[in-house]
């Protein structure tokens, strides 16, 4: 009798630990997908007379910092008997290349608006749910089935719709620029996907494959982002006040994203890059909601419909078993 009440309670007890870490998870996700989406919304807020008052490479040194300190502080709460772990910098080097793609692309961003309007690469830039899926599937040994691929499709054809038409600003019709782009800009869109889905796929490769504490791959993740991002705010700002045009919302946006940051890392460390790929899609909903809310834009037929895809599509890839 004894004995049994023991594995009762210890069934119990496991249950609730199991549901616990299910609802910790969940709950992870949904806060970035809050955060994904709140992004665009919290730059909008930030601009004085409809123009960007900060210089963004300092607002990136500063979020790559942020996460650098906030991994240090959990490995003092957590991990700390690993700051007397004798660690080799043949562990910390592999993270240097995600480092470099992710500068490259950051700037790769400005360089883009040159060759087409905001609005045609906003569209465009969903191809790189495409690029993420297939060097996933090629570096990581991952055979998507036919329904997951056509689940993906429609996450890409839904991202499309919501950039091409899901808001609009009725009370400023100058915002809704005429379309445009160049033949060098189909290149480097295409470079700028390949490059945002190697870095993602690159970045988990490695996270998983060291058999490494997640806090010490961040030092080492973010130390490496730190000296890429200073290299490129001394090149294209090195002229700018560091702290000019800051505000409440600048604070908010550097906190949210650092944040983020560290949630990126958990789900690629425990998860996946296809897991990242829906949050960032189901953050459009955040994002309209928001926009609508905040600066009364018009949630049109193409926001819905882009909803119903990122449903179908989350349903198709994780709902059928």
């Amino acid at each position: 009798m004894i004995i049994n009440n023991i594995s009762s309670e210890s069934s119990v007890l496991h249950l609730v630990k199991h549901w616990g870490k299910r609802l910790l998870w969940g709950l992870m996700l949904l806060l970035s997908v809050i955060i994904y989406g709140s992004h665009s919304p919290l730059i909008a807020l930030c601009k004085v007379d409809g123009t960007i008052p900060f210089s963004s490479s300092s607002v990136v040194l500063l979020i790559e910092m942020t996460k650098l300190v906030l991994s240090f502080v959990f490995m003092l709460i957590w991990d700390r008997e690993l700051f007397r772990a004798p660690w080799s910098w043949r562990l910390a080097a592999p993270f240097a290349l995600p480092a470099l793609l992710y500068g490259a692309n950051n700037n790769l961003v400005v360089l883009i608006q040159h060759f087409m309007d905001p609005s045609t690469y906003q569209v465009l830039s969903n191809l790189k749910i495409s690029t993420t899926a297939v060097l996933y599937s090629i570096f990581l040994h991952q055979r998507l089935t036919p329904r997951k691929w056509f689940s993906l499709f429609l996450l890409t054809v839904a991202g499309m719709c919501y950039a091409y038409g899901g808001l609009q600003d009725h009370q400023n019709p100058a915002a809704n620029m005429q379309p445009y782009i160049t033949l060098p800009g189909f290149g480097l869109v295409f470079i700028y996907c390949l490059i945002s889905g190697l870095s993602a796929v690159c970045t988990e490769l490695i996270l998983k494959t060291q058999n490494v504490p997640l806090n010490v791959q961040n030092l080492f993740l973010y130390s490496f982002g730190i000296v890429m991002n200073l290299g490129a705010h001394l090149v294209i700002s090195p002229r700018a006040g560091f702290f000019e045009g800051f505000s409440f919302w600048v604070l908010v946006i550097i906190a949210s994203q650092a944040l983020n940051g560290l949630i990126m890392s958990v789900v690629l460390k425990h998860s996946s890059n296809i897991t990242r790929l829906f949050i960032i899609s189901s953050s459009l909903l955040v994002n309209g909601v928001l926009s609508f809310l905040l600066f009364s834009l018009q949630l049109t037929g193409l926001f819905f419909l882009a909803v119903l895809l990122i449903s179908v599509s989350v349903y198709l890839y994780y709902g059928i078993k």
